[in-house]
């Protein structure tokens, strides 16, 4: 399955907090890859390199520079799952990506109450953002995996 990633912030002891698209967070720890993995061994020596991490194009994993990244499955495979407050949830975006839907359908699923403002979804500025819950209940399982 793929995992595709929307954020990375690094953090404290060589960990990196991963947000993923499907509305998951996981801490992933890149301690043990120093020793497993000689070209890793940068991060460890300047901590303005590792905090430099940003997603690669296309959210397939993410990078510090041309030599160093990781992939988006060994990130949701090995990283260890996290309760945040907007876990559960997606922007229109990710959500018409992994549905295979158009955003006016479920802009229109809104207007005629299919999905409901304030319970399904909500609006932050111009930014769209749905729970997974409501659309597994309206529109099944992704179909995109």
């Amino acid at each position: 399955m793929f995992h595709k990633v929307k954020n990375v912030t690094a953090l404290p002891d060589y960990k990196l907090s991963v947000q993923f698209s499907e509305g998951v967070t996981k801490i992933y720890n890149i301690t043990p890859l120093f020793e497993k993995y000689k070209f890793f061994l940068p991060l460890k020596d300047s901590i303005e390199l590792f905090n430099s991490v940003t997603v690669d194009q296309g959210g397939y994993g993410i990078i510090w520079n041309d030599d160093i990244d990781i992939s988006c499955d060994e990130l949701w495979e090995n990283g260890e799952e996290i309760e945040t407050p907007f876990d559960g949830l997606m922007a229109f975006s990710d959500a018409t990506f992994l549905w295979n839907l158009n955003e006016s359908t479920l802009r229109k699923a809104i207007a005629y109450g299919k999905l409901r403002n304030g319970v399904d979804v909500c609006k932050f500025g111009k930014q769209w953002v749905i729970s997974i819950e409501a659309m597994k209940r309206e529109y099944g399982e992704p179909v995109r995996s």
